[in-house]
């Protein structure tokens, strides 16, 4: 069972930065792909950015140039730096998992196997 806990975020005017961060119980990033999910009230939740086994990334073109994903796999725990945020990055943010075997990134929320509880992150104008 893997566990996971996000922290980071917040209230940010446009233009702001904010870091979240999704802590693992285990060597679990070492091993498989971890994605950032975001859902706004009354959407879906859509992939944001995500990073396989290998570091290999991928961002969605609405974050592309200003959303960093990382991992730091000594510390069991995967980031999301945050710039150049607008009104529409609000939404809670969710740090997600894959299975075993699950090193390669997919988009879909239905092969992420693990989730934390979500941070909300708020932006204002």
């Amino acid at each position: 069972q893997v566990q996971l806990v996000e922290s980071g975020g917040g209230l940010v005017q446009a233009g702001g930065s904010l870091r979240l961060s999704c802590a693992a119980s285990g060597r679990t990033f070492s091993s498989r792909a971890a994605g950032w999910f975001r859902q706004a009230p009354g959407k879906e939740r859509d992939l944001v950015a995500a990073i396989s086994r290998s570091g290999t990334t991928y961002y969605a073109d609405s974050v592309k140039g200003r959303f960093t994903i990382s991992k730091d796999n000594a510390k069991n725990t995967v980031y999301l730096q945050m710039n150049s945020l607008k009104p529409e990055d609000t939404g809670v943010y969710y740090c997600a998992v894959r299975g075993d075997g699950g090193y390669l990134i997919v988009s879909a929320a239905a092969q992420y196997e693990y989730w934390g509880q979500g941070t909300q992150v708020t932006v204002s104008s």
